[in-house]
């Protein structure tokens, strides 16, 4: 038997095959850019985004990002000229300070090779950005396996990205962990079936999110031996 993050008893697990991360915050630090860089691109436009919306946009797909947009903002708001000024404002940042990878990110991802599981990538951003930030990083040609959510019809929080993932993989979810740093891509993986582990990004999971959660670490060092426990 195996316990969850409460503690609790749970059925016996299948063996973890595959270790799947989410990228902007859990790989390489640039979720605080969208943090930032949203409500900086709102208000070139004349809206203001306080600090709460602001995280509760992280790694929300589509459609559900313009849906909030919309809801927030109204019916006439233009998501994606926003969205692009937003892009343009991240990658002159980036121009000028590059792309950092999460503490411990590089040995970890070396580590899961040495141990024969498998490491994929199920993200929002498209897949030749995701290539050049982990060239950036320094995390290029660890990951061989990309899933971006252009490849699916609905962004996170729901679960096509990781079902995708899986398929190509050729693996059930449940001999899945998935590596993220926030709600909507918790949601996104365990609706999917994934067994997840949240490293905290910028907030700690509420009592939702932590239900959700097959562990949470404190950094990717802990992460091959998280999954090696069911390998």
């Amino acid at each position: 038997m195996s316990g969850n993050i409460d503690g609790k008893v749970t059925k016996e697990l299948s063996p973890c095959h595959a270790v799947i991360f989410d990228l902007d915050g859990t790989l390489i630090d640039t979720e605080k850019l969208y943090r930032r860089y949203w409500p900086e691109a709102l208000a070139h436009f004349g809206y203001e985004l306080s600090d709460e919306r602001a995280l509760m946009l992280r790694s929300l797909g589509r459609p559900f990002a313009p849906a909030q947009f919309r809801a927030w903002f109204g019916e006439d708001f233009d998501y994606p000229a926003v969205r692009a000024y937003r892009g343009k404002l991240i990658e002159e940042h980036i121009a000028r300070e590059g792309v950092a990878a999460k503490l411990h990110a590089k040995e970890a991802l070396t580590e899961l090779h040495k141990r024969g599981i498998t490491v994929a990538i199920a993200t929002a951003t498209d897949p030749e950005r995701t290539n050049r930030y982990l060239k950036l990083a320094g995390l290029s040609g660890l990951i061989p396996t990309i899933i971006s959510a252009t490849m699916v019809s609905q962004g996170k929080p729901a679960p096509d990205i990781y079902l995708y993932a899986c398929r190509e993989l050729g693996l059930p979810p449940e001999a899945c962990i998935a590596v993220e740093d926030a709600p909507n891509g918790v949601k996104s993986a365990y609706e999917a079936g994934c067994r997840v582990v949240m490293i905290p990004d910028q907030t700690e999971p509420d009592e939702e999110i932590r239900s959700m959660l097959y562990a949470r670490a404190d950094s990717l060092a802990e992460i091959p031996d998280i999954a090696a426990k069911e390998a």
